[in-house]
């Protein structure tokens, strides 16, 4: 399974913010979408990704309060990303070492979406989920033991 089958079923919208909007903007943007993470484009690229991670620590840093911190100062300027033919595997793998909850999905310089650990986890039990009813039945179609009694039944 590669990430363009994740982004093939969630799609392909895509919420950004600029590095010199501020914190609380994003914020408002961030609950208001109910989301989790914001990419941060300047002049068509990627430049960072803004997750609650780094507003939770830029809370910390100053205070609990936000006062006019921008979004550049409280981002991630150097998000892992992926393409859309990275195998699954290797995105958890990435994402469980380096703690990311977040992925932006990168065609050279273009912006391709964002995975998210739940999209990735959901991804997989659904994929077992298939598997699971797929071996159920064809154990279910499996022949009787009667039916092998024939004479062309092995013997034992």
């Amino acid at each position: 399974m590669k990430v363009s089958d994740i982004l093939r079923v969630k799609g392909h919208s895509l919420i950004t913010v600029t590095p010199d909007e501020t914190l609380a903007t994003a914020i408002d943007i961030m609950s208001e979408k109910d989301i989790g993470s914001l990419v941060v484009m300047a002049h068509g690229d990627l430049v960072g990704m803004l997750t609650f991670r780094e507003v939770m620590q830029a809370l910390a840093k100053n205070g609990g309060s936000l006062g006019n911190v921008s979004v550049r100062k409280a981002m991630d300027d150097a998000p892992m990303t992926c393409t859309s033919e990275t195998e699954m595997d290797e995105v958890r793998r990435m994402m469980l070492s380096n703690h990311a909850r977040y992925m932006p999905v990168m065609d050279k310089r273009m912006l391709m979406g964002v995975i998210s650990f739940y999209d990735v986890a959901k991804a997989v039990v659904d994929s077992q989920n298939f598997e699971n009813k797929m071996l159920k039945a064809y154990i279910r179609d499996w022949p009787e033991r009667d039916e092998m009694d024939g004479p062309e039944a092995p013997s034992l």
